[in-house]
């Protein structure tokens, strides 16, 4: 499917007066003041396709190479064959209260074909798993014993997405600068010295297996390899990469799988790489040989500034659309401080309001470059991965993971980054319907937990989290989401088929619940989560989880709106809009927390990390504090008992369902538990959270989903919107500072994103808002809101509105609208 997506130079206007802030670098460098000795110390670049991990050695350099595409497995068929004909019972047991002989009878009949995942470890299985690519070496050859080394440093530049690395040695002063090119699809490396002959080094590139390395030119290496397909038939992904030298001085030569530096002022390496994934899973494509080849040949043209300047344009264009600013005092010590060294200062109590800053654009900075238009999502890893056996295989898991990378994309005004989640889930429709049939004997398509590039939707290898079937809705929902952001109808028309597939396999597969009037999903779960039984076991199934059914109401709705929007499927608007009726509610316990399972059950683990049954909360949208007190006053409860500890993911979740419930000072609290220093090899107890020194998410291990949660939740912090009500001319809702921490008293932020097509750019000191500038591109009508005030706001597609923080001063009132003309 291609999907077109339009946006506007609007994006760009903003974007003069977001660079003159109040903060400084310390938003903006991530660095260090040592080479990193573990990869999650290393810094990370990447592309969207192509990724490397610096470690910045003085001796010898390591730089981890990936490719988004260096897969294992193939496809395969992993639907179970008659399934199908065990749901009946499955659904009766249920109904008569044999939750674990249903849970059991699933298990052994209504699992995936084969070994599926591999339990997460499904290198060498049909599944796969992503892997690294290979790693880069260079080692230095120093005269004599090695000198010491004098003012190290080594930063990542999140305003231009370079890395540089600078230090001394016996008065010689080395440079290095790193990135990884989107127009040039290469990695570029140059090392420099400030005395003329004093670089040698020998280059390297090897893989731990199915790889071999030679010398194809003086100054080139070829590394070709074939992964294992699962299946030991030889049809597994092939790749290639490639890296050339080019020097100033000195000489270069080869020496079978070493290129040898000798003598030079300055070296510039250049690494391409490419697999032939994309001709396995869909058309046939150019090898990865002539695909590396011709990206190499090409870069080689180039003088170093023009690589690096139209990497740097191009990056920004991304980057520069949004800014935060949370107001650190110039002279404070933490920045001056390492970055890993500031997360432990702040954890230890030293106030560093630009930590927040700093790390909700690095999480701005991973999405773009882990996540570009006609390229894979961002996985688990996003890009970066070490291992050849990835944790969790390094895959896509749709009951919470890969949603959450894109939570940011919208809001944080990188929508068009949202465009390889698309196609992801366009690729699941085909072999989703072949798994809705061999089920659950339903039209439409399915998907569940796992998802990889072979086209797997079978679910997982045991029911207590593989079994989740309404993740496809969820994926729906940013189908949805990214329409509601853009008011795109031609991407909504392209994607109604998706969402509508997805929502007749539901219409097909919903049930009437045995004692209620209500139509419910069974078998149904919350995800990974068990209860007890009243008569002692303990089962993970059940009838009509809290969060499917909160999943089924909103992709209801929003197929009902996208067929209003499109004046389609009349018929089948008016069975959604009677479907929603009939749909079980959210419910609240005897003890006031929102009811997770159909009933009552204690939960085997009351601090669970994943908080499913609160989905109506975040990412969804049923549970408010405004127009739902109760359920949001269960919601707050359930949180409470869940507590504030958990996953990396867990806890990026919560900070942003704390917001919706505009508690910011909780929030923020969670915020801080989030950010707690984890060392590798240290503290690295499951489940338990915490921030990298690099600033990597802590699962542990590491997954890139904490880092982009988070920086969707600081977004929620500062600003929150309603759908347009396509009853009321598509009004929406715009809240600023919905939840702001006392923390943060003052600050700025522009460019973030409301839905509705509107851009949003705001200031405020002591607390209370001081200015606020409004973007339409679509010209919808809003409310906005702050607190108690209400202002309405009705502007012309490309107008901008000017406010100050008093919304209902007798000028305002008067004139609510103090629009201009936007520049295209």
């Amino acid at each position: 499917m291609n999907f077109k997506l339009q946006f506007s130079m609007l994006f760009l206007l903003l974007v003069e007066v977001a660079a003159n802030g109040a903060c400084g670098t310390e938003s903006e460098l991530v660095w260090f003041d040592r080479p990193a000795s573990h990869f999650t110390e290393s810094s990370p670049i990447g592309n969207g396709r192509l990724g490397a991990m610096i470690y910045g050695g003085v001796n010898e350099e390591t730089v981890v190479l990936n490719e988004n595409g260096v897969w294992s497995g193939s496809p395969q068929q992993a639907d179970r064959p008659g399934a199908a004909a065990f749901l009946p019972e499955i659904r009766r047991l249920l109904f008569a209260g044999g939750n674990v002989a249903a849970e059991q009878l699933m298990n052994d009949e209504f699992t995936c074909a084969g070994l599926g995942s591999g339990h997460g470890k499904a290198g060498e299985l049909p599944y796969g798993c992503y892997q690294t690519l290979g790693t880069l070496r260079l080692k230095f050859l120093l005269d004599g014993e090695t000198p010491s080394v004098q003012n190290y440093r080594r930063e990542l530049d999140l305003s231009d997405a370079v890395v540089r690395i600078s230090y001394s040695q016996v008065g010689v002063k080395y440079q290095r600068e790193a990135f990884v090119s989107y127009p040039d699809q290469v990695f570029v490396y140059r090392l420099t010295a400030s005395k003329d002959g004093v670089l040698s080094f020998d280059v390297s590139l090897d893989r731990s297996e199915r790889s071999n390395t030679e010398s194809v030119n003086v100054n080139e290496l070829l590394m070709e390899g074939q992964l294992n397909d699962g299946k030991d038939s030889g049809t597994g992904v092939r790749f290639c990469s490639r890296v050339k030298v080019l020097h100033t001085g000195g000489t270069v030569s080869e020496h079978g799988d070493t290129i040898k530096v000798r003598g030079t002022t300055s070296a510039i390496l250049l690494v391409s790489a490419a697999t032939d994934l994309e001709s396995l899973v869909s058309q046939p494509n150019s090898s990865p040989e002539e695909v590396s080849k011709a990206d190499l040949a090409h870069a080689a043209t180039k003088p170093f500034a023009e690589l690096l300047k139209d990497h740097v344009r191009d990056y920004q264009s991304f980057y520069d659309r949004v800014s935060l600013c949370l107001a650190p005092k110039k002279n404070e010590s933490y920045a001056k401080l390492p970055t890993d060294a500031r997360l432990r200062a702040s954890w230890e109590g030293v106030s560093d309001n630009g930590l927040a800053a700093l790390y909700f654009n690095f999480g701005r900075y991973l999405l773009i470059s882990s996540s570009r238009p006609g390229g894979r999502p961002a996985n688990l890893q996003g890009i970066w991965a070490e291992e050849i056996q990835t944790p969790w295989n390094g895959d896509w898991h749709a009951n919470i993971n890969v949603q959450m990378n894109y939570w940011a994309a919208e809001v944080c005004n990188l929508s068009e980054l949202h465009e390889p989640l698309f196609c992801l889930i366009e690729s699941l429709v085909q072999p989703g319907s072949q798994t809705a049939q061999n089920y659950y004997d339903a039209d439409g398509w399915v998907t569940h937990v796992l998802a990889n590039p072979w086209g797997f939707t079978s679910p997982g290898e045991r029911v207590s989290w593989g079994s989740t079937n309404t993740c496809s809705a969820w994926l729906c929902q940013h189908l949805w989401e990214h329409y509601l952001f853009t008011q795109d109808q031609d991407f909504l028309l392209q994607v109604y088929p998706v969402m509508k597939g997805a929502a007749e396999f539901y219409l097909d597969t919903l049930v009437e619940h045995p004692t209620q009037d209500w139509l419910v999903t069974a078998p149904s779960t919350s995800p990974e989560n068990r209860y007890y039984l009243p008569n002692g076991g303990e089962a993970s199934i059940c009838i009509g989880s809290a969060m499917d059914m909160q999943i089924l109401r909103y992709h209801f709705n929003a197929c009902r709106q996208a067929g209003e929007v499109l004046n389609k499927d009349e018929e089948f608007r008016e069975g959604l809009s009677l479907t929603i009726e009939q749909l079980a509610p959210t419910r609240i316990a005897s003890d006031g927390r929102i009811m997770e399972w159909d009933a009552e059950y204690p939960e085997k683990d009351p601090e669970h990390r994943h908080v499913s049954h609160l989905w109506g909360l975040y990412p969804g949208n049923e549970i408010s504090a405004s127009q739902t007190p109760e359920l949001a006053a269960a919601a707050r409860k359930s949180l409470d008992v869940r507590g504030d500890s958990g996953t990396g993911w867990g806890l990026a979740n919560k900070i942003a369902m704390w917001t919706r419930l505009q508690d910011g000072d909780r929030a923020y609290q969670l915020l801080r538990q989030h950010l707690h220093p984890v060392l590798h090899g240290h503290s690295e107890k499951q489940w338990s959270g915490g921030t990298y020194p690099n600033l990597f998410d802590a699962h542990p291990p590491f997954q890139i989903d904490g880092n982009l949660g988070a920086t969707a939740a600081i977004a929620e912090m500062l600003l929150q919107s309603s759908s347009p009500d396509l009853s009321n001319n598509g009004l929406v809702d715009i809240e600023l500072l919905p939840a702001l921490p006392s923390a943060w008293p003052e600050g700025e932020v522009h460019g973030l994103c409301a839905r509705g097509g509107f851009e949003v750019s705001m200031s405020w000191k002591n607390g209370k808002l001081v200015s606020v500038e409004i973007l339409s591109r679509k010209g919808l009508p809003a409310k906005i809101r702050y607190h108690s005030q209400v202002v309405p706001l009705l502007l012309k597609s490309g107008q901008r509105a000017l406010f100050d923080g008093d919304l209902e001063s007798p000028e305002t009132q008067r004139n609510p609208v103090h629009a201009s003309e936007a520049n295209e």
